[in-house]
C-alpha cells in the first residue's frame, strides 16, 4: 500500500493522509480515548472513585451503561453528547439521558 502512495504527487498524498487522520480520530475506542488524551488508568480510577483494574474492566467492554460512559468521559475532562442519525435527516442531539454530575 505505502508503494502505491509513494508514487502519488507530495500533494496528493499529503491528502490521503490528511483524510485518513480525520477518519482514525472520529472513532476511538474508550482506552484510545483515554491514551489520546494522555490519562492513566490509574489517574482515570482516582477521578472515579474506583479500582485501576475496574478501568481495564470499563475499557474491554463493549455494552456500557450511558451512565457509565458519561463519567468516564467527564473524568478525562469531556461531555459526552448523544446524537442520533437517520437516513434522509439531520442529526438529532438525544437531551434529558444523563446529568452533568460524576
Amino acid at each position: 500500500m505505502q508503494e502505491k502512495l509513494n508514487v502519488l504527487p507530495k500533494e496528493r498524498r499529503e491528502k490521503i493522509e490528511k483524510r485518513a487522520a480525520l477518519l482514525i480520530a472520529e472513532e476511538m475506542t474508550m482506552r484510545e480515548l483515554r491514551k489520546a488524551r494522555k490519562i492513566t488508568q490509574a489517574e482515570m480510577a482516582k477521578t472515579l472513585g474506583v479500582k485501576q483494574e475496574q478501568v481495564s474492566r470499563i475499557e474491554k467492554r463493549t455494552d456500557l451503561h450511558l451512565s457509565t460512559l458519561r463519567r468516564s468521559v467527564e473524568a478525562m475532562g469531556g461531555r459526552l453528547s448523544l446524537v442520533v442519525e437517520f437516513p434522509n435527516g439531520a442529526p438529532v442531539v438525544v437531551s434529558g439521558l444523563t446529568n452533568s454530575k460524576i
